[in-house]
């Protein structure tokens, strides 16, 4: 004979793993933690601030 199961539980259970499952699969494709985007953001900022310093601005006059 086969094990009694009770349907509600076994609902809840399959419930659960999907969740965590679908939670994984976020984690894979969106996850970053803060310190990470604050890291890259300040790496962007700092590069395009030394990209900037470096820039000739023309006299405002000339449209060459």
């Amino acid at each position: 004979m086969s094990d009694v199961v009770n349907l509600r539980q076994f609902r809840k259970q399959k419930a659960r793993s999907e969740k965590e499952r679908q939670a994984e699969q976020n984690r894979i494709s969106f996850g970053r933690t803060k310190a990470e985007k604050n890291l890259t953001r300040a790496l962007n900022d700092k590069a395009e601030k030394t990209l900037d310093q470096g820039r000739i601005e023309k006299p405002e006059g000339r449209s060459d």
